[in-house]
């Protein structure tokens, strides 16, 4: 029996088709990837399995006993009360069974005997939640995620937001549900927590159903693909690799299916003008008939063929050049950055972009990757070392966040102001990056995310830049766009510097490595060899401060061995005065703790209240101001987990 069934199931949001009479079924066991382009409705169809949203029509059965848990990207949503180490649920089962004890101690033997059976309940369900062992595996499950070593007495609104989405996932993962629902759980992981919870997701004895744009995270972790598009679903059988080559045969198939049809319509349309115009009248209209059935069949034929509607098709190419290849258009000379209170953030760091490189800047989150990229930038100052850029070449940006001098302009009229091209022409132009027909005459301030990212690289590449310097720039594309984005970027002839977190994207594009090491950083040439040294690298950084703190432990044992003796010999003065020195390093470390905690707290309010405002009003000092501060956080999270480690 399945553990949730979805029957015949359709919704409509403001008169638009999101799913119609779609039906699946999910069995335990299952790993399944939902994919589909933004805004076909995927989170819409997680809602209504969760029972948060209703269908129009159709039902969604939960077969059994079974639960479904979920984890939404919306961080609103996140349930971020009570002990990090500890569940809502469990925590109020915990105080029933203290208050069934309390009662059964003086109750009379009738009463005692339905305390009893309420109390049996009551540790049946505990247990059947992982209560007698929710804590160490709660630890478990925060340090795979990247959040070992950290205070767990602090509330969990006190974390920053990435950081209480793990916790969440954290708590779904430790919870047990039947069917794990995970919308996007790849955001905010870095590779070490994203390799984590693709093992778990491959040993979770439940099912999986996730949402996730990361091709190399759903390759290593499903083994079907549900794919929404039209307004339906289609299941293919493995994993992504698996789904894109299915799809392609079956499109191939489906393209000389239409082109047959096509033909045939032809021919029937000259069959029946034919006897029309031999007054074969009665013949006329039976052939009409067939030529109408024969277009309907055409229409719903090509209706599964990809529809050409906002899928970017570009290439990236700047003017054709007959220079040198091995031309150098940027040299980096013993780069270092260390922050005012000491801390390096990375040092001695050399390395130089020639005209055909494609470099990408990878290593886990709060190491330095965008401080670097904004350092070569100009953004950043105050740092050892040189950067040489060559004078005579043109440089391009596209942050994760893009900002517009004027939001109410067309798309269309900020195309045109930014460049030379005629209404054609950029017309034209605008159609290779999914704007097509009225959609040129949107104002800015109406665009998502994703069709800001498109609006802006299509008009930064208009200014033929021959380095493309990129931080995350799949961030808020879907997999089609970003492969239509790595295709493009694969063909470009100049050089790119990018920040990335998404694995397909940079084994795809790559031609170098700038791989980051604590504070070192070397240049490797492929990222699974930067992969296989970073493990060998935490290994050691984790044995030596294993070290460390056996040494500690060791010491601290010999100091309180030593006091008990009482020898005056043993403890002399020297260690008293340390011990005084070492309380007050501690008293300053914590004093430093509670002021990053506190400026963190305001600095991701501040980020909050900014994001809420962008909008056609936002000036360009606001995203500017975003800017710096996501620098500035960036190096606070750092900090303080160097110093919670400590």
């Amino acid at each position: 029996m399945p553990l949730i069934s979805v029957n015949k199931v359709s919704k409509s949001y403001h008169s638009r088709l999101l799913l119609d009479h779609v039906s699946f079924s999910i069995e335990r066991g299952d790993k399944i990837a939902l994919i589909g382009n933004n805004g076909t409705g995927k989170s819409t169809l997680f809602k209504m399995i969760r029972g948060d949203v209703k269908p129009d029509e159709g039902e969604i059965l939960h077969h059994g006993t079974a639960i479904a848990g979920y984890l939404t990207q919306n961080m609103e949503e996140l349930d971020i009360g009570g002990n990090i180490l500890s569940s809502e649920e469990l925590s109020n089962i915990e105080d029933k069974m203290r208050e069934a004890e309390f009662k059964l101690a003086t109750a009379d033997a009738a009463e005692s005997q339905a305390l009893l059976r309420t109390y049996e309940q009551l540790t049946s369900r505990f247990e059947s939640l992982g209560g007698y062992d929710y804590e160490p595996r709660m630890k478990a499950a925060l340090a795979g995620l990247g959040l070992s070593d950290i205070d767990y007495t602090r509330p969990v609104s006190s974390f920053s937001g990435g950081e209480k989405m793990r916790i969440c996932l954290a708590r779904l993962i430790v919870s047990r549900p039947d069917i794990l629902l995970l919308d996007e759980p790849t955001n905010h992981l870095d590779t070490d927590a994203l390799e984590w919870l693709e093992g778990f997701i491959r040993s979770y004895g439940g099912a999986v159903l996730l949402i996730s744009h990361d091709r190399y995270f759903i390759d290593r972790t499903v083994s079907k693909v549900f794919e929404l598009e039209n307004s339906t679903i289609t299941a293919y059988r493995g994993n992504y690799s698996d789904y894109k080559e299915q799809k392609r045969h079956f499109l191939e198939d489906q393209a000389r299916l239409v082109a047959n049809l096509e033909k045939e319509l032809v021919r029937q349309e000259g069959v029946t003008q034919t006897m029309l115009s031999h007054r074969n009248i009665s013949g006329y209209h039976a052939r009409e008939k067939v030529v109408g059935k024969l277009s309907d069949r055409l229409a719903q034929e090509r209706s599964k063929l990809k529809s050409g509607a906002m899928h970017m098709s570009f290439k990236l190419m700047p003017e054709v050049r007959a220079g040198d290849p091995d031309k150098k258009l940027l040299e980096a000379r013993h780069l270092g950055k260390t922050f005012p209170d000491g801390k390096v953030l990375f040092e001695d760091v050399n390395f130089e972009i020639k005209a055909s490189d494609k470099m990408f800047l990878v290593g886990p989150n709060g190491c330095g990757k965008t401080t670097m990229l904004s350092l070569l930038l100009g953004k950043v100052g105050d740092f050892d070392g040189d950067v040489l850029i060559s004078g005579s070449s043109r440089i391009g940006y596209m942050g994760q966040f893009v900002p517009f001098e004027d939001e109410t302009k067309t798309i269309l009229s900020e195309l045109m102001d930014r460049s030379e091209l005629s209404e054609t022409a950029a017309r034209s132009l605008l159609a290779r990056f999914g704007f097509r027909d009225i959609d040129v005459y949107k104002q800015i301030s109406v665009l998502s995310g994703g069709e800001r990212s498109r609006l802006f690289l299509c008009c930064l590449l208009e200014e033929k830049p021959e380095l493309l310097f990129l931080d995350e720039p799949t961030n808020h594309l879907d997999i089609e766009s970003r492969e239509v984005l790595e295709d493009a970027l694969a063909e470009y002839n100049g050089a790119i510097l990018a920040v990335s977190h998404d694995r397909y994207f940079i084994e795809k594009c790559q031609s170098r490595i700038l791989g980051f090491f604590g504070s070192r950083v070397e240049l490797l040439d492929k990222y699974e060899h930067y992969r296989k040294k970073y493990r060998a690298f935490s290994e050691e950084e984790d044995e030596k401060r294993a070290a460390i703190a056996s040494e500690k432990r060791q010491a601290e044992k010999e100091r309180r061995e030593a006091e008990k003796a009482g020898s005056a010999d043993t403890v002399s003065a020297k260690p008293v005065i340390n011990r005084a020195k070492e309380r007050k390093e501690i008293a300053k470390r914590k004093e430093r703790i509670r002021y990053l905690e506190k400026t963190i707290a305001e600095l991701e309010e501040e980020q909050k209240t900014l994001e809420s405002s962008f909008g056609k009003d936002t000036s360009p000092e606001d995203y500017e101001k975003y800017s710096k501060n996501s620098e500035q956080l960036e190096a606070m999270y750092a900090e303080y987990m160097e110093l919670e480690n400590t």
